[in-house]
């Protein structure tokens, strides 16, 4: 493992140091995939100096493959040098208790993540949603129940409020186990977070992990040109085609012209801007190959930005209608 090949940014005010490219196995980690593919792209991440690894009960196909995945091929001697991760709420199973944030199915579904996963505990266990019908007293103190019983080291959250993180945040330092981190969306294409969020995580010292930086694909060299064939967006993955809109295309196109100039591709123009604001801990990437990875993580080798670049990127956002 390279741990020189990226830097490692400390999450929140905790002492727990996170690199700063992540793998998360949202995609390419279910069946279907080869296992050959998914063992070639794990080492090469630990080869890139990645320690971190996101994955929830649900990602597959089918739900819980991916955890099942990284149990399979995960080398156990490394265990102690790494940051494993999972999250709950998610509809897992028929009945009441088979999803929402309740402490009877939150406790079952970290149990069953465990067992796919063949670990005793996992780093960091995450709320992956809010849910309005459960106290949110209840969820903080399940979080705190996990990680005093062992089940997990560290707490964190998704997809929360600025309001309701705020809160949580609040709920669990008085329990003792304070609010690691939140997990939410963030790139050149949403950027809400910058109106309140991160300044919610700042004070309350929490970290920030950003998922989706490269919005599904859309920011990156392959939409240059239009939806290609095989693409997320040409099979509506996660991605469906009327997000990939002209106005998108022309901000993509003038952000390439940007890249080009840094010496970069658009995928590592976009790591290396959300990576800008120091309050961001890390950016998780997926990858469908090695060498896809290694390319996102160069990302690393250019982070600054000059004041030019950053006017450069805001106007041709503003040109293109794109929120900034």
């Amino acid at each position: 493992m390279d741990y020189e090949r990226q830097p490692y940014r400390r999450c929140g005010r905790s002492g727990l140091l996170l690199p700063a490219v992540s793998l998360g196995l949202w995609h390419n980690f279910g069946e279907g995939k080869p296992v050959e593919s998914q063992r070639a792209i794990l080492h090469k991440a630990l080869d890139l100096g990645i320690t971190h690894f996101d994955i929830a009960d649900r990602y597959g196909p089918p739900i819980g493959a991916a955890e099942a995945a990284f149990g399979r091929i995960f080398p156990r001697s490394l265990r102690d040098e790494v940051v494993v991760t999972t999250k709950g709420s998610n509809p897992m199973w028929d009945g009441p208790y088979g999803k929402g944030n309740s402490r009877k199915h939150l406790l079952a579904t970290l149990d069953r993540s465990l067992a796919r996963l063949g670990l005793d505990h996992v780093d960091i266990f995450y709320l992956h949603r809010d849910d309005e019908d459960t106290p949110l007293e209840e969820q903080a103190a399940t979080l705190d129940h996990m990680v005093r019983t062992g089940r997990a080291l560290y707490a964190g959250v998704s997809n929360f409020s600025p309001e309701r993180t705020a809160e949580i945040a609040r709920l669990l330092r008085g329990l003792g186990t304070p609010l690691l981190v939140h997990q939410p969306p963030y790139s050149l294409l949403q950027r809400g977070i910058e109106e309140r969020l991160l300044g919610v995580l700042e004070s309350e010292g929490v970290g920030c992990v950003v998922y989706s930086p490269l919005a599904q694909g859309l920011l990156t060299d392959r939409y240059l040109d239009g939806i290609p064939a095989g693409s997320r967006a040409a099979e509506g993955r996660f991605l469906t085609p009327d997000r990939v809109t002209p106005e998108v295309l022309a901000f993509v196109r003038a952000l390439a012209g940007i890249a080009a100039g840094r010496g970069q591709t658009v995928a590592q123009l976009a790591l290396a801007w959300a990576l800008r604001d120091p309050r961001v801990t890390s950016v998780l990437v997926g990858a469908s190959s090695p060498e896809q990875l290694e390319a996102n993580v160069s990302a690393v080798d250019r982070l600054g930005f000059t004041d030019d670049e950053l006017a450069a990127i805001d106007h041709a956002a503003k040109e293109a209608g794109i929120p900034a």
